[in-house]
């Protein structure tokens, strides 16, 4: 198996022509200078002293020039850190002492803190500049043609090609190791579940630094040779005006990205979308009413998937051509096993409630010097995934909930997902996160965080009470706290973990609540990484 950088040399050389990527403004890139750039890129790593297997810290936004400096480092047979342009430079120092980085590559407009960083890592710093191919500094004068690469440096498929950081909900960030053939699997089985080709066309307000947006959208388009639009930072206006622009024919998202769609886009109709035949929706649970009302708004098919950090973004796929099961994630993709077991490891008969595992060519080869926590979750090479989920008999797996977000209550199982479903029906609900939170008597008490529509008020007397008709009565919450938004990742993806369940339990359940009545949990939010583990 190849470099994964060696899709966009062969589009290059066959078609180079082609449209390869888009940006908010500027010329679009077609695969010829996408090519040229990331040649250059390789060969100034080259330069200043970057040998194959050695780190290189990428900080920057979902522009073109991300993808240059990425394809460019697995180019040279170096392997990409990709790391949060949010992060702080407290998280980024973490990263690249842990990773070992010897360069570091930010952008100055986004953020100063990869340059901050490398200073006190004490490893050069390279600036990408969108008007030359490749980067500058490095204490000479910046240009690159004379030293770019002729081709992509030979890999196999074990080599480590990507380290992306999880979220450290459990202790500090572990690097899961990518290798040049799991971002090779990845890309070539989504092309042929979803039947991505050269003529396909993508738009994503997706970071970059992601697994979702990195692996399971860029990497994929590029692997298939369409063209791909990136939003360098997701508002729904702009998303809106991007899709309308560039008239895709397949988009992918978290599902707090459909919502913002859905709410800034009563103007819209499926006549302004004609073309986009798939939407690729990850990173969390998508509710089941955000999906229908997207479909009736947009004209466009939602298909989850499910995937983690650790998986390269992929395990199971909804094919778009079979009915698809509300709740559901879908069916194992090809070449992938997906099993439920239970605590002594057993596969569990369809119906039963247990751990998720992942088998196949997507799974990581490891966390980066961590052989404690990678013989933790890795047993004969399938993955423990630390999530719940049933498999019908069809195959077709359902996400129950994460095993640590599981709320007990008096000794009664409750899944936060199951309560978020029934708030995202109600018709002044816009966002909603159900944790658990201590109780003296119960144990764990079930708590609900909701966001309203505008200009709504609700009280937590009367959302108990709709939610008793639709619920029973230990799944319906006790505690109900309304903010004016909820706090998120980098993908959009809600953080249960940001709120503080000590805030929570003096909230009143008595009164008519605004967002501008209750606290907003973020405020009192425990510090820490904020990028999810989840990926697709």
């Amino acid at each position: 198996m190849p470099n994964a950088a060696e899709a966009i040399w062969e589009h290059a050389w066959d078609t180079p022509e082609r449209i390869a990527l888009r940006g908010d403004t500027g010329e679009p890139w077609t695969y010829g200078t996408l090519r040229a750039r990331s040649a250059a890129v390789a060969g100034r790593l080259r330069e200043h002293g970057i040998r194959p297997g050695d780190r290189v810290l990428l900080v920057a936004p979902s522009v073109p020039e991300f993808a240059a400096a990425y394809y460019g480092i697995l180019s040279a047979g170096a392997v990409a850190v990709t790391a949060n342009t949010m992060a702080a430079p407290r998280e980024l120092t973490y990263i690249g002492v842990d990773a070992g980085v010897s360069l570091v590559l930010g952008r100055r407009a986004s953020t100063p803190a990869p340059e901050q960083v490398a200073d006190e890592l004490g490893v050069p710093y390279g600036e990408l500049d969108p008007r030359l191919a490749g980067f500058t500094g490095l204490g000479d004068r910046g240009t690159e043609s004379d030293s770019a690469i002729s081709a992509p440096h030979p890999t196999e498929d074990d080599d480590t090609a990507v380290l992306l950081y999880t979220s450290g909900t459990t202790g500090r960030p572990k690097g899961a190791q990518l290798t040049h053939g799991n971002l090779v699997a990845c890309a070539a089985v989504f092309c042929e579940v979803y039947e991505i080709t050269a003529e396909d066309r993508a738009v994503t307000g997706l970071p970059l630094f992601h697994v979702f947006g990195q692996v399971c959208v860029m990497a994929t388009t590029m692997h298939a040779g369409a063209s791909l639009s990136l939003l360098e930072r997701f508002d729904a206006p702009s998303m809106l005006a991007m899709l309308r622009r560039d008239r895709p024919t397949f988009t992918a998202g978290v599902p707090t990205m459909w919502n913002a769609l859905l709410r800034a886009s009563d103007a819209a109709d499926a006549a302004d979308f004609t073309g986009l035949r798939l939407a690729s929706s990850g990173g969390a649970s998508l509710p089941v009413e955000v999906m229908r009302a997207f479909e009736e708004r947009f004209g466009c098919a939602i298909v989850e998937g499910y995937g983690l950090t650790e998986t390269a973004g992929a395990a199971t796929f909804q094919d778009p051509r079979r009915p698809r099961k509300p709740g559901g994630v879908g069916r194992a993709l090809p070449g992938c096993e997906v099993s439920v077991r239970g605590d002594d490891g057993a596969e569990l008969p369809p119906g039963g409630i247990g751990e998720v595992y992942v088998k196949g060519p997507v799974v990581m080869k490891g966390y980066w010097n961590r052989p404690e926590a990678t013989a933790d979750v890795l047993h004969d090479g399938r993955l423990a995934t630390g999530d719940l989920g049933t498999m019908d008999a069809d195959g077709d797996l359902r996400i129950v909930d994460r095993k640590k977000d599981l709320v007990i209550r008096g000794g009664y199982n409750v899944y936060p997902r199951e309560v978020e479903e029934v708030l995202y029906e109600h018709p002044d609900i816009v966002e909603a996160a159900v944790i658990g939170i201590p109780d003296a008597h119960y144990g764990e008490e079930v708590a609900a965080v909701v966001a309203l529509r505008p200009g709504a008020r609700l009280s937590g007397p009367d959302l108990r009470r709709w939610a008793k008709e639709r619920l029973s009565a230990y799944k319906v919450p006790h505690v109900v706290a309304v903010v004016d938004e909820l706090p998120k990742g980098p993908t959009g993806k809600i953080l249960k973990r940001a709120i503080d369940p000590v805030a929570l339990k003096a909230e009143p359940t008595d009164a008519a609540l605004g967002p501008a009545d209750a606290t907003d949990p973020s405020d009192t939010a425990a510090p820490g990484n904020c990028t999810p583990s989840g990926g697709h």
